[in-house]
C-alpha cells in the first residue's frame, strides 16, 4: 500500500494504490467529498482482502490534492466547495492519464478493470463507466445525476446510453439527497437502454440513507452495507481476464 503520484495531467494526481499478492482485478475507486480519507483507504484494504487491487483517485487534485477529511459538518462544507470546482472535462482528462498509466504498468496492464464510486465519486462513476477499458462499474448513492453535470451541460443521466459495460447504481430508500423522483429517473434511464437489466441496473437499499456503506457516518446501515459489499465482490469475482 502506498501513495502513488501519477504525472501527465495538468496537475499531479496523488492516488492511493493497494494490491494483494496476485490481484484478480484492479478497481479504480472515486472517493466521497471527504477525499482519500481513512475510510476510503479501508475500502481499498477490503478490496485487497477480497483478492482485488484498488487505485483510489484524487478527484480534487486541482483545489485540494491531499484532501483527507473527517465526517463532520465543517468538513462536509469544505468538501462540497471542492466538489463544486470539479468539471467533467477535467475529470475525464485525469482519467485518461490514469488509464494510460495503468496500461504502462507491467503488474497492472493485463488485469480486468472495474470502477467504483461513492457519493460525489458515485456521480462521476457514471462518466467513468462510459470508458470501454472498464468491464464493470458500481456507483453508490451518486446524487444529482438527473439534475446536473459537474461543470455544466446536460445532466449526467444523459450518458447512460454510452455505457458499454456492466453498470449498477446503488440507491438508498431514505436518502434525502436523492429524492424519489431522482431515483425513479435513474431506474427509467437505465431500463430504457437495457430493459432486461442484464448490463445496466439499479439496486435499492431499504431503510438506509445517504452514506449507508460507510461505518464512520451517521447513516451507516450495517445490513445494507453488507448487501452492497457482497454484491460488489460477486461482480468483481466474475470479471474476465484481459
Amino acid at each position: 500500500m502506498s501513495w502513488t503520484e501519477i504525472q501527465g495531467s495538468e496537475v499531479p494526481l496523488r492516488c492511493w494504490l493497494q494490491l494483494p499478492p496476485a490481484p484478480r482485478s484492479l478497481v479504480v475507486v472515486l472517493p466521497e467529498v471527504f477525499g482519500i480519507n481513512d475510510w476510503m483507504r479501508s475500502v481499498a484494504s477490503r478490496l485487497v482482502a477480497a483478492g482485488h487491487g484498488a487505485l483510489v483517485l484524487s478527484i480534487f487534485a486541482r483545489t485540494a490534492p491531499e484532501l483527507d477529511l473527517a465526517y463532520d459538518d465543517e468538513a462536509l462544507q469544505e468538501g462540497r466547495r471542492h466538489r463544486d470546482a470539479v468539471t467533467v472535462s477535467d475529470f475525464q482528462r485525469d482519467l485518461d492519464v490514469v488509464l494510460g498509466w495503468i496500461a504502462n504498468q507491467p503488474a497492472l496492464a493485463s488485469l480486468p478493470l472495474a470502477g467504483l464510486g461513492f457519493c460525489f465519486g458515485g456521480h462521476l462513476a457514471w462518466f467513468m463507466a462510459c470508458r470501454p477499458e472498464l468491464q464493470a462499474t458500481v456507483s453508490f448513492y451518486g446524487a444529482r445525476v438527473s439534475s446536473l453535470r459537474p461543470g455544466g451541460g446536460q445532466p449526467t443521466l444523459q450518458c447512460a446510453p454510452a455505457i458499454p459495460g456492466i453498470f449498477e447504481a446503488w440507491l438508498a430508500a431514505d436518502d434525502p439527497l436523492m429524492p424519489p423522483e431522482e431515483q425513479q429517473a435513474i431506474k427509467v434511464a437505465l431500463s430504457l437502454v437495457d430493459p432486461k437489466g442484464q448490463r445496466l441496473r439499479s439496486s435499492t437499499a431499504q431503510a438506509a440513507g445517504h452514506g449507508f456503506m460507510c461505518d464512520q457516518r451517521l447513516d451507516y446501515q450495517p445490513e445494507a452495507a453488507e448487501q452492497g459489499w457482497q454484491s460488489l465482490v460477486q461482480l468483481l469475482d466474475g470479471l474476465e481476464s484481459r
